[in-house]
């Protein structure tokens, strides 16, 4: 009797335990990540209190955010003001110790090399890994040892392959790493077994792992003949479709927010212009802006960089459903890898958006294009009371 009263004691204890333990996990989290980052407790309890006054759903990101810990710095002057004590020593002496931090976490991002090896990577980080021809699956890092230990990939929740399918295999692997980048690195399937009582796969470590191009619009190659037309009015009506005929181009690769343009003559960046033309028998109007020109001189076209900033809904789809039409599926795989991982990016908190120009590597900016600047191009486009005297001569190799 008096065991089983002990025991029974003994269970209620454990109980008690596992749901403070529950409770406080978030906070535990987040005292454990501090002093990882060798933050003094008093400083920890300082961040966990402003994050508990902003409301940030991941306080766990004043750890590496300076875009987060700017809120809350913001949060508190508002506040300080609204109650008229922003010149308190207190206040004061607070705002500096968050200065001082994020100073810390600006120096330690801008410092940070990133990744170089797959042993640095974490158990449990999420994996996107695109099995050649195959398609794009979901797993998991289970271990890291001298090979490094995944889950069986699936397919929405779904194991598509067997281990034996995927031995000898070589894959690409795509991954968000909390608080930097996206990453992707090459591997081979050395062999498929169990580990822990979970299905997994053997694969090889990597010493090369590069930062991934943040996810863009997908752009196919085409050659569809298109009429250009100069936008003068300061009120565009995007319902206008235009009867007369306009400048003859052909669009050379396409997106859903723009194009590569080729047309004779001279271009000029930096002008309004509209698109009309037809993919596929189905009628398709953008509205835009050239942002840069490459013009050869020697046959006399441009290549013009077209932005698109207005089209509606249902052309915008088309135009997705003919790019991935053409696609060649390993882009399509590549694409939605990254897509991918920027979900992942997000369930953690973290903003793709956020990630600095230096860890992109300048891997989202465009090529360097020469501008060909007419001055009277630039007037018309500034001139709502006559026709422009435009140099876009339309070329017969068009």
């Amino acid at each position: 009797m008096q065991v089983a009263v002990i025991l029974g004691i003994t269970f209620l204890i454990v109980l008690i335990v596992v749901r403070i333990l529950r409770h406080y996990s978030g906070k535990i989290k987040f005292y454990a990540a501090g002093l990882d980052q060798k933050f003094s407790m008093p400083e920890i309890a300082s961040l966990w209190n402003l994050a508990r006054l902003c409301d940030l759903e991941e306080p766990i990101s004043l750890y590496y955010s300076v875009p987060a810990l700017s809120r809350c710095i913001t949060h508190i002057i508002e506040d300080a003001q609204d109650k008229e004590i922003q010149d308190t020593p207190k206040v004061q002496e607070f705002l500096s110790k968050l200065y001082k931090y994020r100073t810390k976490i600006e120096i330690d991002s801008s410092q940070k090399k990133g990744l170089e090896s797959t042993k640095d990577l974490d158990k449990g980080q999420k994996l996107r890994v695109i099995f050649p021809g195959k398609g794009l699956h979901e797993s998991e890092i289970i271990n890291s040892g001298r090979d490094l230990v995944i889950k069986l990939p699936t397919q929405k929740g779904i194991i598509k392959y067997k281990g034996d399918e995927w031995e000898n295999q070589d894959i690409s692997v795509y991954l968000w790493r909390k608080g930097d980048a996206n990453y992707v690195f090459d591997s081979r399937v050395l062999s498929a077994g169990v580990f822990n009582g979970q299905s997994a796969l053997f694969i090889t470590h990597s010493d090369k792992m590069l930062r991934a191009q943040k996810r863009r619009s997908v752009r196919c190659e085409c050659h569809v003949p298109a009429q250009l037309y100069i936008i003068k009015e300061k009120i565009i009506n995007y319902s206008t479709v235009e009867t007369a005929p306009g400048y003859r181009c052909i669009l050379e690769d396409i997106s859903e927010d723009g194009a590569m343009i080729r047309i004779g003559g001279k271009a000029v960046s930096n002008i309004q212009i509209k698109l009309q033309f037809e993919l596929e028998e189905t009628f398709i109007l953008m509205f835009g802006i050239i942002k840069a020109v490459e013009y050869n001189a020697e046959i006399n076209q441009s290549r013009v960089h077209f932005e698109c900033t207005h089209i509606e809904p249902t052309m915008k789809n088309f135009i997705l459903s003919f790019v991935y039409k053409v696609l060649p599926e390993k882009q399509k795989e590549i694409f939605e890898a990254i897509q991918e991982t920027e979900n992942d990016a997000k369930e953690m908190g973290d903003s793709p958006d956020d990630v600095s120009s230096e860890q992109n590597d300048g891997l989202n900016q465009e090529a360097k294009v020469s501008e060909i600047l007419t001055e009277n191009l630039k007037a018309a486009s500034q001139d709502n009371s006559s026709e422009p005297e435009i140099d876009f001569p339309v070329s017969e190799d068009l």
